[in-house]
């Protein structure tokens, strides 16, 4: 059973800078744009690059995810031949063993990709907004002759000190790899997207495992040692949309660049990010209702004022409620006359009637420090008329 590529995507993250989002679900099952979760993008990009084999590893907090991918038939991956597959860390001879870093967690699947005899590996990561045909990234790599070829995109120099930065000559190859750089020499930003040829994949895989002082990382390891041995490393520029949503502030971007600006086209037929959708009946605007420019999905019911915002499967928003620039996820309720602006209200939550949760930077003028998304945790409820101000987290039920 040969496929020529096999696709191992990297779900196991705790994603930590999201802070209470990813309290109970690992990173890339994190709700996104209304019906999506983030592991869609990537997933939606492999089966429409034609990549029908991938290999979903996943660590932290896993259940949701677990359920969430299932078969992997929303993304037409439900295959006997290839298909998708969940690959938790398990128990061999030697004992079981978490996954130790990035390159860890596909050394221990080693077994995994052998099955398939592939002569390319695509890595992924699961936690990054875009769209990308995977196909012509591996054509740029079978071209160029690399052993490995490198995603990269064109950020603003001072974007370029939080990235890992890829150094390239005049013919696309690189010849340095820093991260994160004070100074950089370059604007290229890796964008977590590898292609590699497998046997030299392979083989790094197993020094690296092999080297106790490894943190088993594909950026600071597998990459750097490749670089080392003289490897033919090779950029790939990627010039459409991509957002790394690692942070509160940069997941409440992408949702208002999707709303708000034509950077994300989630309406193209020819390239749709699939999803598992709830079988919730259709939403439901009110008589005395206002919604405007927001986009609101199954099982909604809308009585109040919902504007620039995106709201998720079964959320009510009561009467006299409003809510601004927010983010509201599945079945979190906005009670009577509660006000929701610039914000992220996690699934399951309740903003009981009259509580106000964040404010519009406008308000904190003279100290824009102090102005941020507020965010309320799954689950938790805000009692009537309590208020949670901007850039504040709630955690726990405030009554």
């Amino acid at each position: 059973m040969k496929k020529e590529c096999v696709a191992m995507l990297l779900a196991g993250g705790q994603g930590s800078r999201l802070y209470v989002l990813t309290a109970n679900v690992a990173k890339p099952a994190v709700p996104f744009g209304g019906k999506y979760r983030l592991i869609d993008f990537p997933l939606s990009n492999c089966v429409n690059s034609g990549i029908d084999t991938v290999g979903v590893l996943t660590q932290y907090q896993p259940h949701e995810l677990n359920a969430y991918i299932g078969t992997g038939q929303p993304w037409d991956l439900d295959r006997l031949d290839g298909g998708a597959h969940v690959l938790p860390p398990y128990m061999t001879n030697r004992g079981s063993e978490w996954y130790k870093g990035s390159a860890n967690a596909v050394y221990q699947n080693i077994g995994f990709i052998e099955q398939y005899n592939p002569e390319y590996v695509l890595v992924l990561g699961g936690d990054h907004i875009y769209r990308m045909d995977y196909s012509l990234m591996l054509d740029h790599h079978k071209e160029t002759g690399a052993d490995c070829t490198i995603s990269v995109i064109d950020v603003s120099y001072e974007e370029a000190k939080s990235f890992g930065i890829m150094n390239v000559n005049p013919d696309g190859t690189i010849y340095e790899f820093e991260e994160k750089p004070k100074n950089p020499k370059s604007t290229l930003a890796s964008m977590g997207i590898y292609v590699f040829s497998w046997e030299k994949l392979k083989r790094h895989l197993i020094l690296d495992e092999a080297d106790p002082k490894s943190v088993n990382d594909f950026g600071k390891n597998i990459i750097s040692n490749m670089l080392a041995a003289g490897e033919k490393m090779v950029a790939y520029r990627f010039s459409g949309y991509w957002k790394d949503v690692g942070t509160i502030d940069s997941l409440w971007d992408a949702n208002m660049d999707m709303l708000l600006s034509d950077e994300i086209d989630l309406f193209t037929p020819a390239w749709r990010i699939y999803a598992r959708n709830p079988a919730s009946p259709p939403h439901y605007v009110g008589d005395n209702a206002v919604v405007s420019h927001s986009l609101v999905t199954e099982g909604c019911e809308v009585y109040g004022h919902v504007c620039n915002s995106v709201l998720f499967n079964d959320v009510t928003v009561d009467q006299g409620a409003f809510v601004e620039y927010s983010i509201i996820m599945p079945g979190a309720v906005i009670g009577r006359g509660a006000v929701v602006k610039y914000a992220i209200i996690a699934e399951g939550a309740r903003i009981e009637s009259g509580a106000t949760i964040g404010a519009p930077p406008g308000d904190y003028a003279d100290e824009p420090d102090r102005w941020g998304i507020a965010v309320v945790a799954a689950g938790v409820t805000i009692g009537p008329g309590r208020i949670v101000n901007a850039k504040q987290m709630a955690d726990r039920d405030e009554l």
